[in-house]
This record gives structure tokens, sequence and C-alpha cells, in this order.
């Protein structure tokens, strides 16, 4: 039987995850979560990524956890360990969701930095439709996101939102006609990302959701700034920018 866990491909600066299950709307199964668990860790212990963008084969983003899988397992406690993980990802993250987004998958996907979708996706949480209680984290990323809102509009009304209300309401960065439009658009912000100044792109992204969840922490960010004050690269940065020239940046 070939293997349907999610595939992480390392490439220079650039990771990529792909979901592999799309003749089940890519829901994912425990495996799958275990899998996207110990890559999300790879991808920390790794200093060279910058970039990791998730993505999934077929018609479907991702239907969320296995409802079939539900009775006698914690998909609450799993789901959030995995989406303050990616939430918590040091490289900054895409999420190219190419068709409906559903479930706790919703929360994987507010969990990254930027979400670009097709203009046929749609997303869905029919939490209380199954007396499912959403966990904290994803009730916090929803109202820190979206606003209190839209958060109620789609955890508690369960509403289905189009692409265009997805747009409208913040949960998407930008919608594409077509599949292959998504993908040309999510590798081309991939790639402008994984060239900017490590020091200041992964620094100011952590210390920007700090100040989202309001637990910045005032001497780490000052670290940080002087820390990236002091670089090489920003001494690149200044010459290519005189010099009217792509900069190379080493992260030091």
């Amino acid at each position: 039987m070939p293997d349907k866990t999610p595939l992480l491909s390392l490439e220079g600066a650039l990771a990529r995850i792909e979901l592999r299950r799309p003749q089940q709307a890519n829901r994912l199964e425990l495996q799958d979560l275990e899998a996207l668990h110990h890559h999300l860790d790879l991808i920390e212990r790794t200093p060279e990524v910058r970039v990791l963008l998730l993505s999934a084969q077929g018609r479907y983003f991702c239907s969320g956890f296995n409802i079939d899988s539900v009775p006698g397992v914690d998909a609450g406690a799993l789901f959030e360990r995995l989406a303050d993980e990616l939430e918590n990802c040091r490289a900054v993250t895409i999420a190219a969701i190419n068709g409906g987004v559903y479930g706790g998958a919703t929360d994987l996907a507010l969990a990254c930095d930027f979400r670009l979708g097709v203009a046929a996706c749609e997303m869905f949480v029919p939490a209380p439709k199954l007396g499912l209680h959403f966990y904290r984290g994803g009730l916090e990323r929803y109202v820190t996101r979206l606003g209190i809102n839209m958060a109620k509009r789609v955890l508690l009304a369960c509403e289905t939102l189009d692409a265009q209300q997805m747009l409208e309401g913040q949960f998407l960065d930008r919608v594409l006609p077509d599949a292959d439009s998504l993908r040309q658009a999510s590798e081309a912000l991939a790639q402008d990302l994984a060239g900017l100044a490590p020091l200041a792109l992964l620094g100011m992204k952590k210390h920007l959701n700090r100040i989202a969840r309001g637990t910045l922490d005032a001497a780490d960010l000052r670290s940080d700034i002087e820390r990236a004050n002091a670089s090489e690269d920003l001494a690149e940065g200044v010459k290519a920018w005189q010099e009217k020239r792509k900069p190379v940046f080493r992260g030091s």
C-alpha cells in the first residue's frame, strides 16, 4: 500500500509539505498528524530553512481529522498541538488552499502566516453540529486573526463561506482563479520570502505573532533588533540597494 502520509521536501531555504489523501478530501489520520509533527520538528532543526509551503493534492485542501476516529480520541488536543507548532514555526509559513478546508483544518490554515486560495475554495466548521467543543488555541486564533464576529459566524453559526467571503473576512490574503495560478503565486511568494534577510524576516515574524497574542517579550525584541542592526546582512542589504542589485543574505 502506498504511503499517503504528508510528504516533506527540503530545497535550500524552502521546505514543502504536501497532503496526499485526495480521495478522502485530504482528511488527516492519526499517522498524518504524527508525520506533520515530525516534519515541523525537522524544519525547526534545519536552520537554513526560512519558508514553509503547505499544499495538498486533488480538489480539496483538507477536511480535518477523520471523524470515524473521533470517539475515544482527543482530536482537539492533537490538532491544538499541531496548530500551535505550525503557528510557532521559526520559518514563515504559507498555506496554498486549493479547495475546501473544513473543521480543524481551518485552524491549521489560520496558524500559517499567509493563506492563498482558489476561487472555488470554501470553509466550514461543523463542531457544534457534532457536539465537539473547539479547543482553546483554535478559539484564540479565530478571534485574534479574524475578529470575534467572524469567529462566531464560523464556529457558532456554522456558516459555509466561499472564497470571496473568506477574502473579505481576512481568512485569505489572495484569491487566484485556478489551481495552476495558485501554484505559481504561492511558489513566487515562497521564493520572494526565501530571498529576504533571515534575521529580520524570522525575527519580525516571531514578534508580530507575540504582539497579536499579547505576549511580547520586550527584551527579546530589543536583542533581535540589535543583532539585525549589527549583522553583515544589513550591510549587504544597504550595499545592494545602492548598487541596484539583488542582495545575497547569509543570516549573519
